[in-house]
């Protein structure tokens, strides 16, 4: 798989996004399946891997841990604090005593000595972005991590962290159907020479057409649901999008889910997008993505065909939205 640059790192220009493999999307894989899916992960040729101390409460860490320490000489390994579980519930801590508590914890758990990239999985508005940032290149200078990175920001946000300390990458959501980072964090991240990590590459599932009905094919406890693009009047609408869609997929020679990530590798060498999957044959048609070709004019016809103007509902609901600092268009305040 070709490679991209992430800091001081070379990383596969595809990652793997693990959440799923423990949080967020209903019952997670058994631990032998998911073990499976992330040694595929590495014969597929993919080295970077990114976790959280917030997935299944630190279970994720945990798997990665386990699954990855015989090949850590082999993998660039992200993680992220500031925001983790306490007693069952979704906290937000950004204080420099709680971030370095976590990373300690997060170290255990993965069973190394350094985490490679380590984030800020979300800005506590309660701590100046600079402060964070500072117990983290205190990590830095400790030996602990070996780069820092940002999650979920603007670029304001952003150009005030990087003059505390130097940002490898910023991680935000990024796909056909998620435009924000082309407001002003992609231009603020080649300005400053700071990778952007895409996550949610396929529109949690939207981008790959084999979410028909959520209504039926989500488990209770899926955060889709919780998402206003995915109720059912705005996926109903949003599922007219597809015909066309998979027509151009077609004429690339390519499945939709390659698509959606070519197209992203497309915009930009210091972009890397980071899928999730718990299947390995989506595992293997993803990793297929990398050596995916498009056109100009096919790129022209995705970006006027999914955009935030022919895209029903908004990303987030209104209490989400308020924990996060990046980017938003005008229709979205």
């Amino acid at each position: 798989m070709q490679q991209r640059r992430l800091g001081e790192f070379s990383v596969s220009a595809l990652g793997l996004g693990c959440m799923n493999l423990s949080h967020a999307y209903g019952t997670p894989p058994a631990p032998e399946a998911a073990e499976a899916l992330l040694l595929r992960a590495l014969d597929c040729g993919i080295n970077f891997f990114d976790t959280a101390a917030l997935y299944g409460f630190g279970a994720n860490e945990t798997l990665l841990g386990r699954v990855l320490k015989p090949h850590r000489a082999k993998i660039v390994l992200a993680s992220k604090c500031g925001m983790t579980g306490v007693d069952g519930k979704r906290v937000i801590d950004g204080r420099p005593a709680t971030l370095k508590r976590t990373c300690d914890e997060a170290l255990q758990r993965l069973q190394t000595d350094v985490i490679d990239l380590y984030y800020l999985h979300r800005w506590d508005r309660q701590v100046p972005i600079e402060e964070s940032v500072g117990a983290l290149g205190d990590l830095v200078r400790a030996g602990k991590i070996r780069s820092v990175g940002l999650s979920e920001v603007s670029a304001p946000t952003l150009r005030r962290a990087h003059a505390e300390h130097p940002i490898a990458a910023l991680q935000n959501e990024y796909s056909l159907w998620t435009r924000n980072p082309e407001i002003a964090a992609l231009d603020a991240c080649r300005e400053l020479g700071v990778a952007l990590v895409a996550f949610s590459p396929l529109a949690r599932g939207f981008l790959t057409g084999t979410l028909r009905d959520p209504d039926t094919q989500l488990e209770t406890r899926d955060i889709r649901r919780q998402m206003p693009r995915f109720e059912p009047d705005n996926y109903a609408r949003n599922l007219d999008l597809l015909p066309e869609y998979r027509r151009i997929a077609g004429e690339a020679r390519c499945t939709p889910a390659q698509l959606a990530l070519a197209w992203l590798l497309a915009k930009s060498d210091t972009l890397i997008p980071i899928f999730g999957t718990r299947q390995p044959e989506h595992l293997d048609d993803n990793a297929g993505s990398a050596t995916v070709k498009l056109d100009r004019s096919l790129i022209d016809r995705l970006d006027a065909l999914i955009n935030p103007q022919t895209v029903a509902g908004l990303r987030y609901n209104a209490a989400t939205q308020q924990e996060i600092d990046s980017e938003t268009f005008r229709f979205e305040t």
